[in-house]
C-alpha cells in the first residue's frame, strides 16, 4: 500500500484539508507581516520612547506593590511612567547606548559558553557521539535513541538539524521503515524538545540573563543563574524522548503507511552516513575519560565542606561561586574533551586548530550580536521608563480580579508562549520581548522567576515544529522532499502536529506535577515562590 492512501472519508478529508490549509495560510500571513527580529527590536525601542512620552505627559502612575527595598525613588508609593521624550531622556539614551549593549547579561555568557562548545563541535566529537548513539542503538529502541539524541543535540546549535535529521531518515529507510517517520522523530527531538537537555548549554545563560534583567524591575538584587532550570530540564529529556517515541510509533508512522521508493525524488541507494570508525570510537572513549577527570576535579571544589568554590558566607552550594561561574565550567567541560577527541582522530593538532574552531563559531555569531544590541536597548528603555513594572502591576491586578492568580495561570502562559512562537521563532527574541512584562507580572502574583522561565521554555519549544517561521523549516522541507517528491508545507506541519499537541499537554502535566504537586525545585537553589 502506498504512503499517500488514507482511511479518512473523501468529504471529511476535503473539509479538514480546507480548514487546515486556511489555518496554515493565516499563520504564514501573520508571520510574514512581522519584520526581521532585529528590525522588530529597533521599532519596539522607538515605540517605547514615544509611548513613554505620551504616558509621561499625562502623569500616568500606579500604586507600587513592591517590597520597600525595591521601590527606589518613586514618590508616595506610586510607580510613574518616566518620559524619555525630554532633554534628560535623550541624554540617558545617548550615554547609555554602549553600556546597555556591553552590560546585557546574555551576551558575554553565551559567547563564553559557545567557545567551549565550538571546540567539541569542530573537532567532530559531537557528530561522532550523535552517530554512535543512534546507529549503535538496538532496533527496538532506535526511535527512542533518535529522539533522545535530537534533544541532546541542541547543545551544539545547528548540528542536530544538519546531521541527525537526515541520518534518522536514512536509518529508518535502511530498517525498512518509513524514512519520513525517522525524520519526524529527529525533528521533534531537536526542535520541539529544544529546551530540555542533560547538560547545561548555550540556551541556559541566554534565557537566564534576560530573566534576571526582567526580575530586576521588581527586585534589583535578584539573581537568575544559568543552572536554575537544570533539574526540570534533565528529567524533561527522558519524558520528551518517551513521548516522542510513542507519537512516532503509534501515530505518525502508522499514518504514513508503507514506504515506496518510487515516491523519492533522488536515488536512495546513493545515501550514506557511516557509523563511527574504530579511531573515532577511541577518540570518544578518551574524550569521555577526559570529561570524567574534569568533572572529578570540579567536584573537589564543591563537594567537600571546605571546597574553595562553596559559598564563603554559608558554606553551602546555593549562591556559591561554583553556581555563579557555571558558564566557565560549561566552557571547560566541552573544550577539554573536544580537544582530546580532536587530538586522537587528527582533526586538532595544536592550539591553532582550537583557536580556528573558536573563531569560526564567533564569526557565525554576527547576527546574534547585532540582535543583542537592539534587544539590549529595548530592555533598558523598558526599565528606565517603568513601563515594564507598570504593565506588570496592571496585568497582575487583572489576573487577580479574574481569579487567575493560582498555578493555573501557567497554563495560559504556556499556551500564549506557544502561540507567539508560531510567528516569532527565535527563543531569545521572543523572551526579550515578553519577559519584561510577564516575569514581573507573575512575580507580583508570588511566583519565582526560575519557575516562570521554565514554563516559558515549554511554550517556546513545543510549537517550533509546526511554525513555518522557524529558521530551519525550509531545510527540513527540502530533506523531506528527497523521500516524497510531492511533500508540501501542509504535509510537514500535519505530520509534526501530533508531536506539538502531545508535548504541550505532557510537558505541562510534568511541570505541574514536578513544581506544584511534588514541590520539587526546577534547578539548584531555585525557588518556586517569590519571597520579597
Amino acid at each position: 500500500m502506498g504512503s499517500n492512501q488514507s482511511n479518512v472519508p473523501p468529504a471529511q478529508a476535503k473539509a479538514s484539508s480546507g480548514w487546515f490549509a486556511r489555518f496554515l495560510a493565516t499563520v504564514e500571513w501573520l508571520g510574514n507581516l512581522l519584520p526581521h527580529p532585529i528590525t522588530l527590536f529597533a521599532l519596539l525601542s522607538v515605540f517605547i520612547v514615544l509611548l513613554s512620552g505620551v504616558l509621561g505627559y499625562f502623569d500616568v502612575a500606579v500604586a507600587d506593590p513592591r517590597p520597600e527595598g525595591a521601590k527606589g525613588r518613586e514618590a508616595d508609593g506610586m510607580i510613574e511612567v518616566i518620559s524619555l521624550v525630554s532633554a534628560e531622556g535623550l541624554q540617558r539614551i545617548v550615554t547609555g547606548l554602549v553600556t546597555n549593549f556591553t552590560g546585557f547579561a546574555p551576551l558575554g555568557t553565551v559567547l563564553v559558553a559557545l567557545l567551549g562548545v565550538s571546540v567539541a563541535e569542530h573537532s567532530g566529537m559531537l557528530s561522532a557521539l550523535m552517530r554512535g548513539l543512534v546507529m549503535g542503538a538496538p532496533k527496538r529502541v532506535v526511535t527512542f535513541a533518535i529522539v533522545f539524541a535530537g534533544i541532546l543535540s541542541n547543545t551544539a546549535s545547528e548540528l542536530g538539524y544538519v546531521v541527525l535529521i537526515p541520518l534518522a531518515a536514512m536509518i529508518f529507510h535502511s530498517l525498512g521503515r518509513h524514512p519520513l517517520a525517522g525524520l519526524a522523530a529527529a525533528f521533534a527531538g531537536v526542535s520541539a524538545g529544544y529546551s530540555a537537555n542533560l547538560l547545561l548549554g548555550t540556551v541556559d545563560p541566554l534565557l537566564s540573563g534576560i530573566t534576571e534583567a526582567a526580575a530586576h524591575m521588581i527586585d534589583p538584587t535578584y539573581r537568575v543563574g544559568p543552572e536554575v532550570n537544570w533539574y526540570f530540564m534533565f528529567i524533561s529529556t527522558f519524558v520528551i524522548a518517551l513521548m516522542g517515541t510513542l507519537v512516532t510509533d503509534k501515530i505518525v508512522e502508522p499514518r504514513l503507511g508503507e514506504y515506496n521508493n518510487k515516491d523519492a525524488s533522488v536515488s536512495l541507494e546513493e545515501q550514506s552516513m557511516s557509523a563511527p570508525t574504530a579511531l573515532e570510537r577511541k577518540g570518544l572513549m578518551l574524550a569521555g575519560l577526559a570529561f570524567v577527570v574534569v568533572c572529578g576535579i570540579l567536584a573537589l571544589t564543591i563537594v567537600p565542606e571546605s571546597g574553595p568554590l562553596r559559598n564563603p558566607q554559608t558554606g553551602g552550594v546555593t549562591g556559591s561561586p561554583f553556581l555563579k561561574g557555571i558558564v566557565a565550567f560549561i566552557f571547560i567541560t566541552f573544550a577539554i574533551p573536544g580537544f582530546v577527541y580532536g587530538k586522537v582522530v587528527g582533526t586538532m593538532k595544536n592550539d591553532k586548530d582550537v583557536i580556528n574552531a573558536m573563531s569560526k563559531s564567533m564569526g557565525a555569531m554576527g547576527l546574534y550580536i547585532t540582535l543583542v544590541f537592539f534587544a539590549a536597548q529595548f530592555v533598558a528603555f523598558f526599565k528606565w521608563t517603568n513601563l515594564g513594572t507598570f504593565m506588570a502591576v496592571k496585568g497582575a491586578a487583572l489576573l487577580q480580579a479574574a481569579g487567575l492568580d493560582g498555578p493555573s495561570v501557567f497554563i495560559l502562559f504556556i499556551l500564549m508562549c506557544g502561540l507567539v512562537n508560531l510567528s516569532l521563532g527565535s527563543a531569545s527574541a521572543q523572551w526579550a520581548v515578553t519577559a519584561p512584562i510577564f516575569v514581573p507580572m507573575l512575580m507580583l502574583l508570588g511566583y519565582a522567576p526560575e519557575v516562570i522561565q521554565a514554563a516559558y521554555r515549554i511554550g517556546d519549544s513545543v510549537t517550533n515544529v509546526i511554525s513555518p517561521m522557524m529558521s530551519y523549516f525550509g531545510l527540513i522541507l527540502a530533506m523531506a522532499a528527497r523521500y516524497r517528491k510531492d511533500v508540501g508545507l501542509g504535509t510537514l506541519i500535519a505530520m509534526m502536529l501530533p508531536y506539538s499537541m502531545v508535548f504541550i499537554i505532557g510537558w505541562t502535566i510534568l511541570f505541574f506535577t514536578w513544581v506544584f504537586l511534588l514541590g520539587m525545585p526546577v534547578g539548584p537553589g531555585a525557588a518556586t515562590y517569590y519571597q520579597p
